[in-house]
């Protein structure tokens, strides 16, 4: 799926411009309609049927969760939440939001946020997109994480991620883990076709994995080299990763010495 067709909702009319400008921007997205309220929101989905939902979360009147709560139809837009609060990220996952993104709004992080709504409406026409139950279950259930410090350093072995899930503690083998990128005060731990959601940041958990495989690409994502099966060299000294599941993960400008590293060790290259 290549074309995505937008509704962006926002009461601040700054806000909604900047976001309908960067959305503009970005390849293949067609915004169909802005809103201010959720009643102009509710109405614009019955009346254009986008596939995503760019949402606010406070708003007068109908909050952004109630919007979605009130949303019907055989096909509901995928809700991306663009909001400056990021205490509302447990309830975004009650509802099932593809992503939660934090304002001010970043060029990257959005992209990144619209790459996993490609994914997910993929997901669907595959047929593999109804489970939303058990999606919930795993992103409520794995929410909270061991408040852990390391207790390795850096330049040992994979060894292991505490997570709490449904009273228990899964330890999760790092060599399972794909990737990692933040979304407000959790981190989305992606590992074996699922997603565990984890509170801690960015530095805390970086203490706790294993610094010789997992290299932080971009502020909010880590990535395992042992997933890379493709690197594509982009303009302003980018890169963009396609890992193992294909998933497709953009290196910044600033955090791309890991990766040029890596492929001067692994293919003898001499610059890129």
């Amino acid at each position: 799926m290549s074309h995505l067709r937008a509704v962006l909702v926002d009461d601040e009319p700054l806000a909604l411009r900047l976001l309908q400008s960067m959305l503009e921007e970005t390849p293949g997205i067609e915004v169909v309609a802005t809103c201010r309220n959720g009643r102009e929101a509710l109405s614009a989905v019955a009346r254009h049927t986008p596939d995503i939902l760019f949402l606010d979360v406070q708003m007068p009147g109908m909050n952004g969760f109630e919007v979605v709560r009130r949303l019907q139809g055989d096909t509901i837009p995928l809700v991306i939440f663009a909001t400056a609060y990021d205490h509302y990220a447990l309830e975004a996952f009650e509802v099932h939001a593809v992503d939660y993104v934090l304002k001010p709004l970043e060029g990257d992080r959005l992209e990144v946020a619209i790459q996993r709504a490609r994914e997910r409406l993929l997901q669907r026409s595959a047929g593999s997109g109804d489970d939303t139950g058990g999606e919930k279950a795993r992103l409520m259930a794995s929410l909270e994480s061991v408040d852990g410090r390391a207790e390795r350093p850096s330049n040992e072995g994979p060894g292991k991620l505490a997570i709490k899930d449904r009273g228990r503690i899964i330890m999760l083998n790092q060599a399972d883990v794909e990737w990692i990128d933040a979304a407000g005060d959790y981190m989305c731990v992606h590992a074996g076709g699922e997603t565990h959601i984890m509170r801690s940041t960015m530095k805390e958990l970086q203490q706790q994995l294993c610094g010789e495989t997992f290299k932080r690409v971009h502020r909010s994502t880590l990535v395992n080299l042992e997933y890379i099966e493709q690197i594509k060299v982009l303009t302003k000294g980018e890169y963009l990763l396609t890992l193992a599941s294909g998933a497709e993960v953009k290196v910044s400008r600033n955090y791309r010495q890991p990766i040029k590293d890596y492929l001067d060790a692994s293919r003898g290259a001499a610059a890129y």
